[in-house]
């Protein structure tokens, strides 16, 4: 079994569903339905690194852990980078980073990250992906595409279609090739050590133009292993009509 420990970054703050964290869904707070997800994993350790004491309160509340940690943070890798100094983990400790706003991840899919990053030195973050089947999304700009050479190695993550398809995107009707096209799912493992070293590089102009945070690292020559999920992630929460979406899979208040 893969020794890694999960840091959910959850922020009170939230352009389109202030307080998203403690939000309920049938009768728990979101940041605890993922709380749960999370402890169902094999991870050594779960903690919630959060800005805002409600949410601490709520997590330890339903038996969590939560760390404050400071309220300037441009990203969820920088608060992850703090609490990884917090526990003093060592440089080749792996660090799980799971969204708040992700109440129906799969506990397995979270002990996948962490074994596809263990498996393998020569990457210094993993993350997963899963097949697009629609157009549609393809030509989404909110679904972030990847592609990758046989050994699972990340060539790039894009907003934009992704690989651009020069004979069949003409052609309306037509059908997409299976797996051709891959959505990025946003679960990162981490070695504690990278972690130190990015919150240290500015931003890269790839990371600027395309609003994606992973291209640093690639900027920075780190190579991220890829690898399709072993179970269905359903979308997080975003919005309004996302959380009713959610909460109406768990049922009535449990």
């Amino acid at each position: 079994m893969t020794d890694f420990h999960v840091v959910i970054p959850a922020r009170f703050a939230s352009t389109r569903l202030p307080g998203k964290p403690l939000h309920d869904i049938a009768g728990k707070p979101m940041i605890v339905r993922v709380l749960e997800r999370c402890q169902e994993s094999g991870a050594t350790s779960v903690v919630v690194a959060t800005d805002d004491k409600r949410i601490a309160d709520v997590v330890e509340a339903a038996g969590g852990r939560a760390l404050m940690t400071r309220d300037d943070h441009v990203s969820g890798t920088d608060r992850l980078e703090e609490v990884a100094n917090h526990l003093a983990l060592a440089d080749d400790a792996i660090v799980v980073n799971v969204q708040g706003d992700e109440p129906l991840i799969p506990a397995a899919v979270i002990d996948q990250v962490a074994s596809l990053l263990s498996a393998d030195d020569r990457f210094g973050i993993a993350t997963l992906c899963e097949p697009i089947t629609s157009r549609d999304d393809v030509f989404n700009p909110n679904v972030v595409k990847t592609v990758f050479d046989a050994s699972g190695r990340a060539l790039y993550f894009s907003r934009a279609p992704m690989p651009w398809w020069r004979d069949g995107f003409d052609d309306k009707t037509a059908s997409l090739p299976a797996g051709t096209w891959w959505r990025h799912i946003g679960i990162y493992a981490y070695r504690a050590g990278l972690l130190h070293d990015f919150v240290n590089w500015p931003p890269a102009a790839l990371e600027t133009t395309e609003s994606l945070e992973q291209l640093r690292a690639m900027a920075n020559g780190v190579a991220i292993a890829v690898q399709p999920a072993c179970a269905d992630v359903p979308g997080g929460v975003d919005t309004q009509a996302d959380l009713d979406r959610v909460a109406a899979m768990f049922g009535p208040a449990s």
